[in-house]
C-alpha cells in the first residue's frame, strides 16, 4: 500500500515541478486514498521547500501525528511547544474531511463502493530570486487525472471534466473562497517561504556543482550511444545538451528526469545514438547554477572511466614529485563535501503575538458543501 501511495505523487497535478533558476517554492502535497478492504481511507500530507521535504503526516501510521522530515524542524518543540499538537489535530480533521470528499466524488462519477480511488491536492507558492511573489499553486486531481484548479489572478476555477463541474458550480459563486486562497498564496505562503529560505540558507541556498562524465555504449545492432551523466549537484535544475558539430541534438537525445541522489543532491543523464566512428563529432554541454560557465565534455577513450569533478571543494588532487632515487607518484584524494544538513526554520509572531503557521490554517471543506478549503 505504501508503494502505491508513493507512486501517486508522480501522477496528475501533484508531480513535483522544477522552478526557474534562482526561484524558490514551497508546496504541500495531499493524497487521500480509499481502502475498500478496510472500509476506510488513508490520508498523507508532505511539505516541501524547494526540493527538500520538511514535514509529513500519515493517517495510517501508528502515531497519526504530523512529523518532521528535516533536522531543522526538531527545534520547533523549543520555539513553539504546541506546534506539533496543533498540526496533528488539523490533519487528523483533514483526514476525516477527505474521507467524505472521496464519497462525494465517487457519487459524481457513479463509481462503486468497492473500487480504489484517490484525491490529490497541491497548494503552494513560488518567489523570485529577489523574494517577490511570482505565482501560486492550488490544484486538485482525482484518480490520477486533473480535476479542478484555481487561477488566482482572475479568481476563477477551471474544471477538467463534467464531474469537476459539480464542484465548480458550488465554489465559483462564493468569491470569498478564491479570494481567501489568493491572499494566502500571495502573502502568508510567500512570507513563510522567505523565512524558511533565510533560516535554511546554508542548505536551501547552497549550490553544489555537478560531477560529470561521458561514457560509450555499443548496441547489438552495431549502433553506439554516448551518455552524459551528472550527479552530486544542487539545486535540482540542470541542463544537459548534446551537440553534433556544435548543433544541438534535442530531438535525438534521450533523457531521464532529474532524480534525488539520496544525499540531498540530484542526478541526471542524457544519451544520444550515432554510427560508430562519429563519437568525436559530439560534445555534451552542462549548465548549472553552481557553474561559472557552461561545461563542455567529449568522450575520450583513455579517460572514459574518469569522473570530471567540477568545483573547488570536490575533486581529485594529484601530486607528481620527481625523486632523485626514482619516480614516486603520490595521489591524494580529498574526502568530499560535508554531510548534508537540514535547514532551520524561523518562527515569527503575528499580530497579537499569534504565531503565523500557514499549514495550521489548512482546513479543507467538503466538496459536497458550498465551501472550498478556506483559511481563517
Amino acid at each position: 500500500m505504501e508503494l502505491s501511495l508513493l507512486s501517486l505523487f508522480m501522477l496528475g497535478v501533484v508531480a513535483l515541478t522544477q522552478t526557474r533558476a534562482g526561484s524558490h517554492s514551497m508546496r504541500y502535497f495531499h493524497t487521500a486514498m480509499s481502502r475498500p478492504e478496510l472500509g476506510d481511507s488513508q490520508f498523507i500530507t508532505v511539505g516541501y521547500v524547494d526540493d527538500q521535504q520538511f514535514v509529513r503526516f500519515d493517517s495510517s501510521s501508528e502515531s497519526q501525528r504530523m512529523e518532521p522530515r528535516a533536522a531543522w524542524m526538531d527545534k520547533m518543540d523549543e520555539e513553539e511547544p504546541n506546534y506539533w499538537e496543533e498540526q496533528t489535530q488539523i490533519y487528523r480533521k483533514n483526514a476525516q474531511i477527505y474521507r467524505g470528499n472521496l464519497e462525494t466524488l465517487r457519487g459524481y462519477y457513479n463509481q462503486s463502493h468497492g473500487g480504489l480511488h484517490t484525491i490529490q491536492r497541491m497548494i503552494g507558492c513560488e518567489v523570485s530570486p529577489e523574494g517577490s511573489f511570482r505565482k501560486g499553486f492550488y490544484q486538485f486531481a482525482y484518480d490520477g487525472h486533473d480535476y479542478i484548479a484555481l487561477h488566482s489572478e482572475t479568481l476563477s476555477w477551471t474544471a477538467a471534466d463534467t464531474g469537476a463541474e459539480n464542484t465548480k458550480r458550488k465554489w465559483e459563486p462564493e468569491k470569498s473562497i478564491a479570494e481567501s486562497y489568493k491572499a494566502y498564496l500571495e502573502k502568508e505562503c510567500t512570507h513563510w517561504l522567505k523565512k524558511y529560505l533565510e533560516m535554511g540558507k546554508d542548505v536551501l541556498l547552497r549550490t553544489d556543482p555537478p560531477s560529470v562524465r561521458v561514457t560509450r555504449y555499443s548496441g547489438p545492432d552495431g549502433e553506439v550511444s554516448l551518455r552524459c551523466r551528472a550527479h552530486g549537484f544542487y539545486p535540482a535544475e540542470i541542463s544537459l545538451t548534446w551537440l553534433r558539430d556544435g548543433e544541438e541534438q534535442l530531438q535525438d537525445t534521450e533523457f531521464i528526469e532529474t532524480r534525488p541522489g539520496g544525499d540531498g543532491t540530484f542526478q541526471k543523464w542524457a544519451a544520444v545514438a550515432m554510427a560508430p566512428g562519429q563519437e568525436d563529432r559530439y560534445s555534451c554541454r552542462v549548465q548549472h547554477e553552481a557553474l561559472a560557465q557552461p561545461l563542455s565534455l567529449r568522450w575520450e577513450p583513455e579517460a572514459s572511466s574518469v569522473w570530471v569533478i567540477v568545483g573547488v571543494t570536490a575533486g581529485v588532487l594529484v601530486l607528481v614529485t620527481a625523486v632523485v632515487a626514482g619516480a614516486v607518484i603520490l595521489r591524494r584524494r580529498n574526502s568530499g563535501r560535508e554531510a548534508w544538513k537540514g535547514p532551520i526554520r524561523q518562527q515569527e509572531a503575528g499580530p497579537g503575538g499569534k504565531l503565523l503557521q500557514p499549514q495550521s490554517r489548512d482546513e479543507c471543506g467538503e466538496f459536497s458543501q458550498g465551501k472550498g478549503c478556506v483559511w481563517g
